[in-house]
C-alpha cells in the first residue's frame, strides 16, 4: 500500500530542530513532507530541503501555515498529519495518530500531552491549565471533552475541508477542535509522550508577550466559534 499521509510542519526559526524532526517521520506510512515556513531567518527552510521535505514561504502566522501546508498537499494524501517543528513531538510514533484515520474509525485523532508521559519541564503549568479550561468548556457546549490543544493531530483531507477553518494565527487548533465537536465527528485523543524541545525559544510559552498573544487569540476564536454555533442553531 502506498503511503497516504502528508506531514504539515509550520516553522518559524527552528533549524535547531527540523532536520531532526524530518528524518524521524515513518516513511512507510509518510508519502510527503511540507514545512510551511513563517519568513524564518535562520537556515530553516534550507535544511528542511536538505532533510527531504517541500518547503513553503507561508508568511507568518500558525494557523496560515498550517492552512497554506494542506493545500499543498499532494492529492494523493488523504490524510494530513500536523506537528510542531520543535522536536518536542514523538514523529516516530506516528502511527499512533495517523492509524486511526487511515483505517478510518475515526475522522480526528490528536495527542494528549497531558495523559501522556512528559518529560520535566516539556509543558508549563498554564499549558497545562488552559488545556483543562478550554476542554471543559467544549464539553459543555458540545459535549466532547479534551485534554489538550496539541498541535500533533491527524485528519483526513475532507473532513479538514468540511470545518471551514478561518482563524489564520494560534487560536486554529481550539477552533478545529470546536468545528469537529460541533459537527459530532469521531474524535479519539490518543496519550502521547512529549520532549523538551530540542532546540530554539518556544514563540508561545517562551516569553510572556507570546504567552498573551496567544492567549488573546485562543480566547478570541473560542468566542467567535461559540458564539457562531449558536446563530446557526437558530
Amino acid at each position: 500500500m502506498e503511503p497516504v499521509v502528508a506531514v504539515v510542519i509550520p516553522t518559524w526559526n527552528e533549524a535547531e530542530a527540523i532536520g531532526a524532526v524530518i528524518r524521524e517521520l515513518p516513511a512507510s506510512l509518510v508519502r510527503q513532507v511540507i514545512v510551511a515556513d513563517s519568513n524564518s531567518t535562520d537556515g530553516t527552510q534550507a535544511i528542511a530541503r536538505e532533510a527531504g521535505a517541500t518547503v513553503i514561504d507561508t508568511g507568518r502566522g500558525y494557523g496560515r501555515a498550517c492552512a497554506a501546508g494542506a493545500a499543498a498537499a499532494d492529492p494523493a494524501c488523504e490524510v494530513l498529519v500536523f506537528l510542531d517543528g520543535d522536536g518536542a513531538d514523538r514523529g516516530d510514533l506516528l502511527s499512533r495518530i495517523a492509524g486511526p484515520v487511515i483505517e478510518g474509525t475515526h475522522d480526528l485523532v490528536l495527542a494528549s500531552r497531558t495523559r501522556g508521559v512528559r518529560e520535566p519541564g516539556a509543558m508549563n503549568w498554564h499549558q497545562v491549565l488552559a488545556g483543562q479550561i478550554f476542554g471543559f468548556g467544549i464539553g459543555v457546549l458540545y459535549g466532547t471533552r479534551y485534554s489538550d490543544m496539541c498541535a500533533f493531530r491527524a485528519i483526513r483531507r475532507d473532513t479538514l475541508a468540511r470545518l471551514d477553518m478561518r482563524e489564520m494565527t494560534y487560536g486554529w487548533n481550539i477552533e478545529m477542535q470546536m468545528k469537529a465537536a460541533r459537527l459530532g465527528l469521531r474524535i479519539q485523543e490518543v496519550p502521547m509522550p512529549y520532549r523538551c524541545r530540542a532546540g530554539g525559544v518556544s514563540k508561545v510559552a517562551g516569553s510572556l508577550r507570546g504567552t498573551l498573544r496567544a492567549g488573546t487569540k485562543i480566547v478570541s476564536t473560542f468566542l467567535r466559534v461559540a458564539m457562531a454555533g449558536r446563530v446557526s442553531r437558530r
